[in-house]
């Protein structure tokens, strides 16, 4: 874990409004916290440099250092009277689908502490199913047969007071398809009283944390029986609680159908709406077939709250400037910043033009681990005094929706309530050898450098201020610029910006592959977005076949292409391609000659747009958007410039590719790799900027802002702006 770090309650605060910093230390002395205002966050020396600005306004001060530790894996935990297990004869069964069967010991189902005087557990390892017994050792009985991976079982334990047996079986339920066999083992041993109260689902209670043994694999029908099961896994006996996993799938809740009502929650996120051991493939959607979705995919690296303690607080002052600041953490040579945002006070916009935090995208992209750490580029993080800690050197907060969990399953949730390496400033993301390699949150603050050396007043909004506040948050401003790459989005988000542009608003997306995958949220989980990456698309995995539809809000997951809302519908140009992280420039074309529309290049004889910037060289590259007028670019749109040049590494993006030579829309697949940049009046007299590349705004500071890049935004922002 990092020496000193921390991360915020919420990304955002208005006037009035109180943020809680939660920060922890390793380190022997005290911590002060200061604040700051972040300009520009790339380190690039070829560049503007680090603008990290401090700001004189009472914050913080000095608090003493205290570690805080982070509890990964997810497992159910249930509160139940010692009483319940207090019978001659107790079983505990699951039905399970082991992923990494073979890793070592895994708790399924415990009661009470196997590892203390009093409890048992059904569990999983390299040896089968097996039951752990308190005063017994480790691994007290097995089956001695090890357990496929990714293959559905019934695994059931009997304890016998009155006999001091014990027995373990696991059942294949696929067992004729797959050659598997029915395997159990008895034996007689010295049993202690019974176990204590508690019980916890994939885990067991630990000795240096709140957990251990977590198991990595899909949960259903835990249950436990005063008696013993038949040979199909009914009970014989009296079911003490019986755990309908497929109740609840859009929260956290774990409802008992036993009569004493003992229900439990689920801790650290573990992915719900999943196929369970009962899916006959006939329902694609959990919604239509609960019983069909009744199991649980729980993850040994899930996490949704750290659950720190408070290190100090912030009441946003009256009269505050809205813009992106940071509380800069200091303590022994160490030092961290925590970004945030001061939003304007509800109705009280203090500019014309908006700028939007993307913190959905800078959510999902959390902590992504790219393995692309090398000496090289270790050597020029150190020489640029760039944020020093990179993702592929800790695993201590969790990952990204870009990676996988150990069980290679994709990670489809993520929590802002964790700290997040890669929204910091200075965080280089790639080592890109024409410009800095910057991503997201640092990438973004080419805008609001722009923004400041042109002296243009700007507010600040985050997505998920926008997701709250619908369009109406959106209406006083006269111009809303997102940054490089908007995109992931809830159907809120994508209501309110559409609600803008209908009433007359004026958008321009500054951006590539934006407004491109669906996520969902639950109110009852704030911090939490899913994304279930679904049927096709650029993917840095594929969900299971039947787990498309979200747990969070019951709708289908993916593209918003698949969901009847292409981007170009919003902003006039959607994803078409995509490359490394390289770039090239826009070539410019005669329609941008035209009266209507010539205003945008005042001042820009060139042709060639863009063949510099501080993301990989060139202000079209790495990903394209494209207008298409099938997908619903509007009507009178008019392509002022389009990309070219563009390396081998580019490709179409899948959703327009039937087959090796045939697309989509019949054009051909060389002519999909390019960025366009688009200029639309609407009917509703809102009108549309867009330029189609992610590394677009790292072209603006070239040369002290004095280029065409910046010279037709400048245009097209004042114009919006009405000055």
């Amino acid at each position: 874990m990092l020496a000193l770090t921390g991360y915020v309650d919420r990304f955002s605060a208005a006037p009035g409004g109180t943020l809680a910093f939660k920060v922890s230390s390793t380190l022997g002395e005290d911590y002060t916290a200061d604040l700051v205002r972040i300009r520009c966050a790339d380190p690039n020396p070829a560049g503007p440099g680090m603008k990290i600005l401090p700001v004189d306004i009472p914050f913080g001060g000095r608090f003493p250092s205290r570690f805080q530790p982070v509890h990964l894996g997810s497992y159910g935990r249930i509160d139940t009277p010692a009483a319940l297990t207090d019978v001659p004869v107790l079983t505990l069964s699951a039905i399970i689908w082991p992923t990494l069967p073979g890793r070592g010991p895994q708790a399924v189902l415990t009661v009470g502490d196997p590892d203390g005087a009093a409890g048992v557990g059904l569990e999983v390892g390299p040896m089968g199913a097996t039951l752990r017994v308190a005063g017994n050792g480790t691994g007290a009985l097995a089956t001695g047969v090890p357990l496929a991976a990714r293959s559905w079982y019934r695994i059931a334990a009997t304890v016998d007071r009155r006999a001091g047996t014990v027995r373990v079986s696991q059942t294949p339920l696929d067992a004729a398809r797959l050659g598997l066999k029915p395997a159990d083992a008895t034996a007689t041993l010295r049993l202690p009283e019974p176990p204590g109260g508690g019980v916890m689902l994939a885990a067991a209670p630990g000795a240096d944390g709140p957990v251990a043994r977590h198991y990595d694999g899909k949960l259903e029908t835990p249950m436990l029986v005063a008696g013993t099961l038949d040979a199909a896994g009914a009970p014989g006996g009296t079911v003490l609680a019986a755990w309908d996993l497929g109740r609840g799938i859009d929260g956290i809740r774990v409802e008992d159908l036993g009569p004493g009502g003992h229900h439990g929650v689920l801790v650290n996120l573990p992915t719900r709406a999943v196929t369970g051991s009962r899916w006959t493939g006939n329902e694609m959607c959990w919604r239509h077939a609960p019983d069909e979705y009744a199991a649980v995919h729980f993850h040994s690296d899930d996490l949704h709250d750290c659950g720190w303690e408070t290190g100090f607080s912030f009441t946003v002052p009256d009269g505050m400037p809205s813009g992106i600041y940071g509380a800069r953490l200091r303590c022994a040579g160490h030092e961290d910043i925590i970004p945030f945002y001061v939003i304007p006070a509800p109705g009280r916009p203090t500019a014309k033009v908006l700028f939007i935090g993307s913190t959905y995208t800078f959510q999902a992209y959390a902590n992504h681990r790219r393995g692309n750490l090398d000496e090289a580029f270790r050597k020029r993080i150190a020489d640029w005094g760039a944020y020093p800690h990179n993702t592929d050197d800790h695993s201590d907060y969790a990952h990204s929706t870009y990676n996988r969990h150990p069980d290679d399953s994709g990670v489809a949730l993520s929590s802002r309530l964790r700290p997040i390496l890669t929204m910091r400033p200075g965080y280089l993301t790639f080592n890109d050898p024409r410009g800095s390699g910057l991503r997201h949150f640092p990438a973004d603050s080419h805008v609001t450098d722009w923004l400041e050396a042109k002296g243009i007043a700007y507010d600040v909004l985050t997505d998920e201020d926008i997701d709250e506040g619908g369009a109406e948050v959106l209406k006083p401003y006269a111009a809303v610029l997102t940054g490089s790459h908007p995109e992931y989005h809830t159907p809120g988000t994508l209501d309110a910006l559409e609600g803008y542009t209908a009433g007359g608003g004026r958008l321009c997306y500054l951006g590539g592959n934006g407004f491109y995958w669906r996520i969902a949220r639950n109110p009852d989980l704030p911090g939490v977005i899913e994304v279930r990456r679904a049927e096709t698309g650029i993917r840095a995995w594929a969900a299971e076949t039947g787990e498309y539809y979200q747990q969070l809000d019951g709708g289908l997951g993916g593209l918003w292409r698949r969901n009847g809302r292409p981007p170009q519908r919003l902003a006039g140009v959607g994803f078409s391609s995509q490359g490394l992280f390289e770039g090239s420039y826009y070539r410019r074309l005669p329609a941008a000659d035209d009266p209507q529309v010539s205003w945008i290049f005042a001042g820009v004889p060139e042709e060639i747009i863009g063949d510099f910037g501080l993301s990989g060289g060139g202000a079209a590259g790495f990903e394209l958007d494209r207008a298409e007028a099938a997908l619903g670019t509007p009507p009178g749109t008019v392509v002022l410039a389009s990309s070219e040049g563009h390396g081998p590494s580019f490709i179409p993006v899948f959703e327009d590719l039937l087959s090796h030579v045939n697309t989509l829309h019949g054009g051909t697949r060389d002519r999909l790799v390019r960025a366009d940049m688009i200029y639309a009046d609407l009917p509703s007299g809102g009108a549309l900027f867009s330029v189609g590349s992610i590394t677009f705004c790292g072209s603006l500071a070239h040369n002290g802002y004095a280029n065409p890049v910046s010279r037709i935004l400048e245009n097209v922002v004042r114009r919006f702006a009405g000055g």
